[in-house]
C-alpha cells in the first residue's frame, strides 16, 4: 500500500507514495487505529500541512478530540504565531493560531525531523502542551537535523 517512486521529487530521493494506503478504506482505518494506540489521547490532534491533516482528522474522528492545523506560510487567518526553519533544500515557515490544551503532533512521514521539530517549538510558542508525536512512516535511514531529540512513534519504519 506504499509505492516507492524513485528519483522524485529530485534525483537520488525515493518518494514514499501513500496514495494507495489512503485509497483503501480498511488499510487507512487500520493505520489510524495503530497510530492512535501508541500515544496518549490529547485534547487536539495537530496536523502538519498538508498530509498531516488527513491523519489528524481521522485520529480525531476515531479517538475523539479536535483538530488544530499547523499551516504553511500565508494560509492562516487572524492572529497567529510563526516559525521559520531549515529544510533540506531551503527554508519554510509554519503558522499556528494561539490556543491551549494538550496536543499530539501528527504527520505522514518523518525524514530529517526539521518540520516536526519546528512544529513542536511552534505549538509550545502558541500556548499548547505537546504530549506526543506520531507519524505513519519513519525513514530511520535519513539523517536527522542537529539537536533532534523528540520521541516519535510510528507505524512503519524503513531502516
Amino acid at each position: 500500500y506504499i509505492k516507492e517512486v524513485k528519483d522524485f521529487p529530485i534525483e537520488g530521493v525515493n518518494f514514499k507514495d501513500i496514495s494507495p494506503l489512503l485509497a483503501d478504506e480498511q488499510t487507512f482505518r487500520s493505520s489510524l487505529v495503530d497510530m492512535g494506540k501508541q500515544v496518549r489521547l490529547p485534547n487536539y490532534w495537530m496536523g502538519i500541512d498538508s498530509r498531516g491533516y488527513l491523519f489528524a482528522s481521522g485520529l480525531a474522528t476515531y479517538f475523539g478530540g479536535g483538530v488544530v492545523c499547523a499551516r504553511k506560510e500565508g494560509k492562516t487567518p487572524g492572529e497567529f504565531v510563526s516559525k521559520t526553519y531549515d529544510l533540506e533544500y531551503g527554508t519554510a515557515t509554519l503558522e499556528l493560531q494561539p490556543g491551549e490544551g494538550e496536543v499530539v503532533i501528527v504527520d505522514d512521514v518523518l525524514a530529517t525531523g526539521g518540520t516536526l521539530q519546528a512544529t513542536n517549538e511552534l505549538a509550545e510558542l502558541a500556548g499548547y502542551t505537546v504530549v506526543g508525536n506520531i507519524v505513519l512512516i519513519d525513514l530511520k535511514y535519513v539523517p536527522r537535523v542537529d539537536n533532534f531529540n523528540l520521541d516519535v512513534k510510528s507505524v512503519i519504519k524503513y531502516a
